[in-house]
């Protein structure tokens, strides 16, 4: 394996790319540089400007026109550099400048700045403020992407003038990563968007048809004498909580932290959380799960959101393992009872290590520890409690090394690790290779995985496998792609990560035309036909099976639309709906289509709708849903957005339970499912929002009939199981804050945070009546107040020195 996987790297002859780039210089400057939006000091004046600007889209690489150029110049001295930008727009009374939460554009012009410290042409931060005042930042590169959890200290004004607007932007060196060189070569581009016609322009060239972003960078020269600065900063926090809910008395909770971000050198950053509090994280889009896997959730959580690009490599690390439901369920005799189990084990500490050296080696080190998590089971005779151990402490790993080269390509090696600290608790060891290559015209990607997976401290331990690979063409109109995909039976990396279908082999491939410049009737059009087959690996059997073709494309007006249409040409078994090993459950052949629609945003009113149907060739079953979303922005400070979808089920087959005599009972039952939300802000400045976030969640399933599973996959209608398996849960979920970012990097958080929840096996379907019995004694009241503070080691060094003089 090793020797085929370098003779793919070298038969695909890559060589470092030779284009000319645009450079600019900086000037160094002893004056201090005021951030106010204004470049009144003189020293802007003595910088040269990058200018000549080209465009990115509609029209890729059509120069910029005289009415919207653009001039930016930088300055730097021994802390940080100095980004200012005229950008120059004859109706300045249209340019777009809402004001939104941190990280988020909105429907406004921005301007910001790529700046790569070690000109690697594989990554990069950016460094962005739209028209209203509101920063966005991430770390981003082409093979990863953006990734705007990543968040850096920083300073920026912007101000609207007679001819344009202004930006002015301080970056220290703490939010930069580059070399100790006395003389600095910066990779650097500079992108500018006119969002009232969807217009972005970018200074150096970014040739659309040969891709790969951070490559096609220019060149900042011109920096000496500079050190990467000691990063160390420190984050305390303080948390009040008060909780309250019918019946039950108010409980009062005071929390304490700290957050510690240290430079260990110039490219890595130790990041450590002790005494973590995620009290105040998004509430989860918890549905009624009626499928034999359990349901994935978006990770909220600060610490394990922010700079974890390089820890997804090979996609077997799903972060919210770390301090999520215990391993077991507690163990009870005829005479007890489950009196309470946590949903959760309790994180003590987390800590990560994550960076990338001049030579392209990016180092990824996370590790987690939980503590000892018990159920309490109740004796029925004597009332006695007893705790049960259902997780003890556990120790959680993960290791990446992640090599890029030629600027378009990398291979990584991930591994991870848990460790339970007790006897009898299984422990699990997963290791991957990975790689992601492309030739040196940016025309050919290949990539693709090998993973294995270890089981072991218990009884039945187990290795499995997973490989995958895939060629893809990156270039042109035209593009394609083959690729094929194993999975051992006894594969498992659900410790620390989640996968939920092993023992197959498959195949999967595209084809595509694209625009890549508007045309007399599109902005953009993208129509593609792909096809997926899995096929169970022992018995050769269809597991899944379907054909795709999609179409999407934009108007002249900037106005979105999509079509999709699909078909399951092939009856395939399920080996997962029985819930018992080597059982199956046939799925007759589908077809179905999906239409779709997002005007353009600019508008203050706009809406995304979206309709889908699918037909399966069994009588009644089949399946279809909408959902709508309208948004009115009231103004460049309020904006709010709603949202419905309802999706219907008509004879859904699925497990329901085991009889007296252990046959499997499957359940047709119809289904329908209402989900409405609520999300707006107001914002009262660049740094203040008020935010909004409501969630109504109805599902009910009801039973059609009964029928037991043959053992060839089919069923057989049961009239004599008889028990009640309907389905009503209702979940309510409202979140209101204030956030404020006090200085950068500094922020209090004042939230009010309201759930209900309520599950019946009764079917009611008065949606009114549903409603308002959820909130019957049943409602549930947070009011919580987080502040953190940003301290930078270097300020409090200069401070306490400016003190002894």
């Amino acid at each position: 394996m090793t020797k085929y996987f370098f003779f793919l790297i070298f038969s695909l002859q890559f060589y470092n790319s030779q284009e000319i780039k645009k450079e600019m210089i900086a000037f160094r400057t002893n004056q201090k540089i005021t951030i106010d939006g204004q470049l009144s000091e003189d020293e802007w004046h003595k910088a040269t400007p990058a200018k000549d600007f080209v465009a990115n889209r509609p029209i890729n690489l059509q120069p910029e026109p005289e009415h919207l150029k653009s001039e930016v110049r930088i300055l730097y001295d021994d802390a940080a550099i100095y980004i200012g930008a005229k950008l120059y727009d004859k109706a300045p009374d249209k340019i777009m400048k809402e004001i939104t939460q941190r990280d988020n554009s909105g429907a406004s012009d921005f301007f910001g700045a790529y700046i790569n410290g070690f000109n690697d042409g594989q990554s990069a931060f950016g460094f962005f403020v739209n028209a209203g005042g509101t920063q966005i930042d991430a770390s981003t590169s082409d093979s990863d992407g953006e990734d705007s959890t990543w968040d850096a200290i920083w300073y920026s004004k912007v101000k609207i003038v007679e001819d344009g607007w202004i930006v002015e932007m301080k970056i220290p060196y703490a939010a930069l990563r580059f070399s100790n060189q006395k003389e600095q070569v910066w990779g650097i581009n500079f992108m500018r968007e006119v969002r009232r016609d969807r217009q972005s322009y970018t200074w150096s060239p970014i040739d659309n048809n040969v891709g790969g972003f951070i490559r096609q960078s220019g060149l900042l020269k011109g920096i000496s004498d500079i050190k990467p600065p000691t990063r160390l900063f420190f984050i305390p926090y303080v948390s009040a909580y008060l909780s309250a809910a019918e019946g039950v008395k108010p409980e009062q909770i005071l929390k304490g932290g700290l957050d510690i971000k240290y430079g260990i050198n110039d490219a890595f950053t130790l990041d450590a959380i002790l005494v973590p509090d995620f009290g105040q994280a998004a509430f989860d889009d918890v549905v009624l799960n009626l499928s034999p896997f359990e349901q994935q959730f978006n990770e909220n959580r600060p610490f394990f959101q922010e700079g974890t690009e390089l820890f997804n490599k090979g996609n077997i690390f799903y972060s919210r393992r770390i301090g999520g439901s215990p391993s077991r369920w507690p163990t009870t005799t005829e005479n007890e009872e489950v009196e309470e189990v946590p949903a959760t084990s309790e994180l003590i500490n987390a800590t990560k290590v994550s960076g990338r050296t001049s030579k392209g080696l990016g180092i990824g080190f996370l590790n987690a520890l939980t503590d000892n998590t018990y159920a309490i089971i109740r004796n029925l005779d004597t009332g006695n409690l007893r705790k049960e151990l259902i997780e003890p402490v556990t120790n959680y790993n993960i290791t990446v090394f992640d090599q890029r080269f030629n600027q378009n390509s990398s291979l990584s090696l991930i591994n991870t690790n848990v460790t339970r600290m007790a006897s009898g608790f299984q422990k699990a060891n997963v290791t991957g290779l990975v790689y992601d290559l492309s030739n040196k015209a940016n025309s050919y990607n290949l990539f693709g995985s090998a993973k294995y997976s270890s089981i072991y401290g218990i009884e039945n331990g187990k290795q499995g496998f997973s490989g995958d690979i895939m060629l893809i063409r990156t270039k042109g109109k035209f593009r394609f792609g083959q690729g094929v995909d194993y999975r051992t039976k006894e594969y498992d990396i659900n410790d620390l990560g989640i996968n939920f279908i092993t023992n197959f082999y498959a195949f999967n491939g595209f084809a595509g035309y694209r625009i890549l410049n508007p045309s007399k009737i599109f902005n953009t059009f993208n129509t593609n036909i792909s096809y997926y087959l899995q096929l169970h690996k022992e018995t050769d059997k269809f597991m899944e099976s379907g054909i795709n073709w999609n179409t999407n494309f934009s108007s002249k007006k900037n106005d979105w639309f999509g079509v999709s249409l699909w078909t399951s040409p092939t009856t395939t078994l399920d080996y997962y709906e029985p819930r018992e090993e080597g059982r199956t459950l046939f799925v007759p052949k589908s077809h179905g289509f999906n239409i779709w629609s997002s005007t353009n945003y600019n508008r203050k009113f706009a809406a995304d709708v979206n309709f889908n149907f699918n037909n399966f060739e069994q009588e009644r079953r089949e399946s279809f849903g909408f959902n709508i979303s309208p948004r009115y922005r009231f103004s460049d400070k309020f904006t709010l957005i709603y949202r419905f979808n309802y999706n219907q089920q008509k004879s859904d087959m699925g497990f329901t339970a085991f009889d007296v005599n252990d046959h499997i009972i499957l359940i047709e039952r119809d289904r329908d499912t209402y989900i409405n939300t609520v999300s707006g802000k107001y914002a009262l400045n660049a740094d203040m929002t008020i935010n909004l976030s409501v969630r109504h969640y109805w599902s009910i399933s009801e039973k059609v009939a009964f029928h037991t599973l043959q053992y060839d996959g089919s069923w057989m209608p049961n009239n004599i199981f008889n028990e009640n398996r309907n389905d009503n849960f209702n979940l309510w979920n409202f979140d209101l804050s204030y956030a404020w970012w006090i200085v950068p990097g500094s922020q209090l958080n004042l939230l009010y945070r309201n759930n209900a929840f309520q599950y019946s096996r009764e079917i009611n379907r008065n949606y009114g009546q549903n409603f308002n019995s959820l909130f019957e004694d049943n409602l549930n009241h947070t009011l919580s107040l987080s502040i953190r503070y940003f301290f930078d080691y270097n300020d409090i060094k200069r401070k306490v020195r400016d003190l002894s003089i």
